[in-house]
């Protein structure tokens, strides 16, 4: 262990060097350059990214409005349709319903129950000097 150990050549504490101080400051300033120019690229990018969004949102509003109108119109005839089809349904039910077949064939038709009598209006015009 008391083994003789090579002998390194002392160092000594180094000047401030030029070629050290010039070297790190292009480095630096090269760093500093490449944040600065992926950070503007990003930027102009997100921009262009932007712009393009907010030119399809203007271009879409007309076209989302017209959809919104012609929703409103197709609910408007769903319901008018709706309220005929269930008038259809009562009076289809109703003409198939026994208890309501005279009334129906009295709607419907010129035929009359055999025991009343059928009564015919006529103007007076009719009645003049014949």
């Amino acid at each position: 262990m008391n083994s003789i150990q090579p002998s390194r050549p002392t160092r000594q504490p180094l000047k401030p060097n030029q070629k050290l101080s010039r070297t790190r400051k292009p480095q630096k300033l090269h760093y500093y350059r490449a944040v600065f120019g992926e950070t503007t690229l990003r930027l102009v990018v997100n921009m262009v990214i932007s712009t393009a969004a907010i030119a399809g949102l203007v271009q879409l509003l007309p076209y989302q409005l017209s959809q919104q109108s012609k929703l409103q119109e197709v609910r408007r005839e769903v319901k008018r349709t709706e309220a005929r089809v269930n008038n259809l349904r009562n009076d289809f039910s109703r003409s198939f319903d026994p208890r309501q077949a005279q009334s129906v064939m009295r709607e419907q038709t010129y035929r009359f129950n055999p025991s009343q009598r059928q009564v015919v209006w006529q103007d007076l015009e009719d009645f003049g000097d014949h």
